[in-house]
């Protein structure tokens, strides 16, 4: 059980009858002008969700546009924040060999994928 999770946290469980052996989850913040500390909150969910790959030996990650739905934060800047973060923490995760962006969206996809290339490493289409 997990027992509610705070906007910025993640919590890990079983993946049960999925194909994925663990789920992550993480709860993103609601977008309200980014005068919130909105930034730094949608960053944590990633680092948080780093944090658990590491500890529990995961090796591979996938992870929406978090925050980019309902909860309104701009697609854009979420997916600087998004990319920037994984790459910050890989080194502090060395298990993790692959991370995926699951996006839903060409545009999503094409706002990852730029954010990716300001790094200059090889991305996957």
């Amino acid at each position: 059980m997990l027992h509610g999770c705070k906007t910025g946290d993640a919590k890990i469980t079983k993946g049960y009858r999925l194909k994925a052996r663990h789920v992550i989850h993480t709860v993103g913040p609601a977008w309200n002008g980014g005068t919130l500390g909105e930034d730094d909150l949608l960053a944590s969910c990633y680092r948080r969700s780093m944090e658990l790959c590491e500890k529990h030996g995961l090796v591979s990650v996938a992870f929406p546009a978090i925050s980019t739905g309902i909860y309104r934060f701009p697609a854009e800047r979420a997916a600087g924040i998004a990319t920037q973060t994984v790459v910050d923490t890989l080194a502090a995760a060395p298990t993790v060999a692959q991370v995926i962006f699951c996006c839903f969206s060409d545009a999503s996809a094409q706002l990852h994928q730029a954010a990716l290339n300001t790094f200059g490493g090889p991305c996957a289409d």
